[in-house]
């Protein structure tokens, strides 16, 4: 049964009350912690038994999510992205050459640049896997309603540093 997303789903009610007017207090800090934490876990929890497959873990995952995000996007600004040491990105993007999931071809400005591109098996890979999430994360937005999708990207946006805001916005297609 298809949903429609930009509709409220008020049959299920939420588990959380209204934050309440002390919303800096510890207890309801360490609500939006867990809620962080136990959301972001059942959503990969989705894609995991597909990972596991294919002998590939979360950190592949989000190379390949980003790879597909930004074609021909440099090393460098896949590691400033994933907030990885080279060692560990190293060990992933050869695993993801090994299996031929991806592709690095030399920068045309600056030949030291390693350029990366998802191949069509990479590309099948990240869209059945991205598919599992929005399945879920579409549902949850449906439930919460328009506002609450609004509200938790602003809290979300606020964990980013300012530093890092313009790479996160470079991410967006419609850049609005």
């Amino acid at each position: 049964m298809s949903r429609y997303v930009n509709m409220a789903d008020i049959s299920r009610p939420s588990a959380s009350p209204g934050a309440s007017p002390l919303f800096l207090r510890e207890d309801e800090i360490r609500r939006g912690v867990e809620l962080l934490y136990f959301g972001y876990t059942r959503l990969t929890n989705a894609i995991d038994q597909e990972l596991a497959k294919q002998g590939l873990g979360r950190a592949h995952h989000r190379a390949l999510y980003f790879i597909a995000r930004q074609p021909d996007l440099t090393v460098g600004e896949l590691l400033r992205l994933l907030a990885i040491t080279k060692q560990s990105l190293g060990r992933v993007l050869k695993e993801l050459h090994d299996r031929e999931l991806v592709v690095t071809k030399t920068g045309a400005l600056d030949r030291r640049q390693k350029l990366l591109r998802l191949t069509d098996s990479g590309a099948a890979l990240e869209a059945e896997l991205f598919a599992q999430l929005r399945e879920r994360l579409s549902a949850a937005y449906v439930t919460a309603g328009q506002e609450s999708v609004t509200g938790f990207w602003h809290v979300l946006e606020g964990l980013v540093p300012e530093s890092d805001q313009q790479m996160v916005f470079d991410l967006r297609q419609d850049k609005s």
